[in-house]
């Protein structure tokens, strides 16, 4: 059996208890060593094979992990955050689905809300923003039209950009000419709950010179939205005095 594990942001106490559990069994594990907290490793046997993926192909990572699923071993792959976002790994389901073995994901905690725990934010406050937009800007791996940045910006609620540190200058741009206005709230937090963890709150149009004052070039989340300031909101209905729930009665 092969599980897809996510590592959480970064501060090794936010694994999941089962992702945890999943690395005391395994017999082998392979991740994401450019991302994942090496101290994670720590929780695995001391016989267990461990493999560092930002040195391998998905050829080489998956001539690994079948021949050790085919023998019954248990198999750890490791990602950084939670697999299921910027986490490459439907192309692995699909080979191991090719050589029949077996796979489970174990949920992980994405940067996005390592990052808002960072801040204590709340994306989505009443009256504010409802709404969270999880995308990135295109490199290597290019984006469908529909989803450029100056497309999200129109809606002008919450966005997290992710894998987009090194194009800050050309990321601002297109925001603010999607429909930020230059002085919305935005925030640049660095390796979200490191020990080295860095996060910063400016005005959207300043955002490229904070993260060069501060060398932030990589391993960084960018938070743009209104909700940063955490003002002008609305109270929510759910705890209003005048407002019945199955659990509540309504006060006069």
């Amino acid at each position: 059996m092969v599980y897809f594990v996510g590592a959480g942001p970064g501060a090794v106490d936010l694994i999941t208890v089962r992702g945890r559990d999943l690395i005391a069994r395994a017999d082998l594990i392979v991740y994401a060593g450019s991302l994942v907290n090496p101290q994670l490793l720590e929780y695995a046997k001391e016989e267990c094979k461990i493999y560092n993926s930002a040195t391998m192909t998905l050829e080489e990572v998956m001539d690994v992990m079948i021949p050790a699923a085919k023998k019954g071993k248990c198999v750890i792959r490791l990602h950084t955050g939670d697999p299921s976002i910027y986490g490459a790994i439907r192309e692995q389901m699909d080979a191991l689905i090719e050589a029949e073995i077996p796979f489970e994901t174990c949920p992980g905690v994405s940067a996005a809300f390592g990052a808002a725990s960072s801040l204590n934010l709340e994306y989505t406050l009443p009256d504010v923003s409802q709404s969270l937009i999880l995308t990135r800007m295109e490199g290597c791996t290019k984006v469908p039209p529909k989803e450029q940045i100056e497309q999200f910006a129109a809606h002008q609620s919450t966005m997290a950009i992710y894998l987009s540190a090194g194009m800050l200058d050309e990321l601002t741009e297109r925001l603010i000419a999607g429909g930020y206005d230059a002085k919305t709230p935005a925030a640049i937090v660095y390796k979200a709950t490191w020990p080295d963890e860095e996060k910063y709150i400016c005005p959207l149009r300043d955002l490229p010179e904070v993260a060069r004052i501060h060398q932030i070039t990589k391993t960084a989340l960018v938070l743009v939205g209104p909700v940063i300031a955490q003002q002008g909101y609305q109270k929510s209905c759910l705890y209003a005095a005048d407002f019945s729930t199955k659990y509540r009665k309504a006060k006069e």
